[in-house]
């Protein structure tokens, strides 16, 4: 994943920005008194990426990822959408704890930019909807040069799309978050239509990094940057996520990138640890016992 990526990470101040405050008054209007689901996972599960996570002679690369963690962020479904056996078949491989988080398809977001696109949405949703109870949250990234003058079709999108179907939208466009009077109106937009607004950790978009959560929600896309700072980077990510929890964060979606995605894994993996550790979960991870 290119997308935030810099020569030299270790100029960049990581630190996380102080919560939004709209954001405890989202969790704290909502108090939940239950752990919250979360789901941990990482962008891919395929062999080329992900070298050295496969054990010698894994013949089916899904079926053996989804013994190691709870979830998967879809971006395959980005490129085309997926017929329904395909769907099928990527369902039938996970154990029943499983989630699928699947990426708008490009024709939709990037090439058609959200007009007109209301048979492909309507073709995406049927087709995903077959992940059935382990179809998680769907996820629309709109391009950099997505900016407020279009917002009027991603109203129109967002209250089109299918009932049912759990949304989180991702905006790259920095006029989005850093103008007040727009980073207002939007918020207050996706609020009233339970959109969840996706927050993405990565060196070069600070701005992305609102930390504004418009659901109970969190739906965290974070990119390392191949350095010994992504450790700490996510060890300070588990004491926010504890403060949210304790506020009443009902769901966490966290989804581990890196340029290299080799490394992935081992990311996910040590976060799993910490996240559980400090905050009392029993998120399922590498090295506990398969569900098959």
């Amino acid at each position: 994943m290119i997308f935030g990526k810099v020569e030299h990470p270790e100029t960049v101040d990581f630190s996380l920005p102080v919560n939004h405050v709209e954001t405890h008054n989202v969790l704290n209007s909502r108090k939940n008194k239950e752990k919250p689901k979360v789901y941990v996972g990482c962008a891919k599960w395929n062999r080329n990426d992900l070298k050295g996570f496969y054990p010698r002679g894994t013949k089916d690369e899904l079926a053996y990822y989804a013994t190691q963690f709870n979830s998967i962020e879809m971006n395959a479904t980005f490129y085309s959408i997926p017929g329904i056996p395909q769907v099928e078949t990527w369902r039938d491989k996970t154990p029943a704890d499983f989630k699928f988080f699947p990426k708008i398809t490009n024709t939709i977001s990037h090439y058609k930019r959200l007009n007109g696109v209301k048979p492909l949405v309507e073709e995406f949703c049927s087709n995903i909807s077959n992940f059935e109870t382990k179809l998680g949250m769907v996820f629309l990234q709109l391009h950099d040069n997505f900016a407020y003058k279009s917002f009027d079709r991603l109203t129109h999108f967002v209250e089109s799309f299918p009932a049912g179907i759990p949304l989180a939208v991702e905006l790259r466009n920095t006029n989005w978050f850093n103008d007040p009077e727009i980073s207002s109106e939007l918020y207050t937009f996706l609020e009233r239509n339970q959109v969840t607004n996706i927050i993405v950790d990565t060196a070069g978009r600070r701005d992305l990094l609102h930390m504004r959560l418009t659901t109970p929600t969190a739906f965290v896309r974070w990119v390392g940057a191949n350095h010994p700072s992504d450790y700490s980077r996510l060890d300070e990510w588990v004491e926010r996520l504890a403060e949210w929890i304790e506020n009443g964060l009902e769901n966490l979606y966290f989804f581990i990138h890196q340029n290299i995605e080799k490394e992935s894994p081992l990311l996910a993996t040590h976060f799993i640890k910490k996240l559980n550790e400090r905050c009392g979960l029993n998120v399922r991870g590498p090295g506990q016992d398969s569900l098959f």
